[in-house]
């Protein structure tokens, strides 16, 4: 299991680049609308924030969650740029969500990185979190390693057909496509979904 907090406090956090995902940028200038519309995002896994202060620039509310105290002491010290909050927690924990509920999810970096054995927990922790109506928006890493290569760290392989199989008990694909912008290195690797929890 990774460790997180070690990591940060090491500073060894590759996946930090400065600034918010370039999907997620395009989506908000070109539609936006399933996030335009909620009153509050979770961005799971948000490291220093910078997904969570792109979304609150369009004037959406936005709490940012990680796991690790010191990326939610790093995010806590940027200038904020709109209505959000940074929560230092466990998605996983069933009192963490039991206490929290929003409108929609931004999905960014959080999928790739939990172990692979977590993957259904995530997605009954989205569908606990969200009521019918909601959306969990996100782009997802795909990681098309090569045919029995074994990978021991993040980001871990996933693939479309996964990710719709694992959400589908609670979740209907509404959307997608491959985002015209990526951080270098990852272009043509990210899927862009739109998935609405159904009752």
């Amino acid at each position: 299991m990774t460790d997180w907090e070690e990591r940060w406090r090491q500073n060894e956090t590759p996946w930090e680049k400065g600034y918010a995902a370039p999907p997620l940028s395009e989506y908000l200038e070109e539609d936006g609308a399933e996030l335009l519309a909620a009153t509050r995002v979770l961005i799971p896994g948000c490291g220093s924030g910078h997904d969570v202060r792109e979304i609150t620039r369009r004037g959406i509310g936005a709490t940012g969650l990680d796991i690790s105290p010191s990326a939610i002491e790093v995010a806590r010290a940027m200038p904020p740029a709109g209505k959000e909050d940074y929560l230092c927690g466990d998605l996983f924990r069933d009192d963490w969500r039991a206490a929290h509920r929003f409108d929609a999810v931004w999905e960014h970096t959080c999928f790739c990185a939990i172990d692979p054995s977590l993957r259904p927990a995530y997605a009954r922790a989205m569908s606990e979190i969200l009521p019918p109506g909601g959306f969990l928006t996100g782009v997802f890493y795909l990681t098309p390693w090569d045919p029995g290569e074994k990978v021991e760290s993040p980001p871990y392989e996933a693939s479309r057909e996964e990710i719709s199989a694992l959400l589908a008990p609670w979740f209907t694909l509404r959307k997608e496509r491959v985002p015209g912008r990526a951080y270098p290195g990852r272009e043509g690797r990210e899927w862009l979904a739109i998935f609405e929890r159904h009752s």
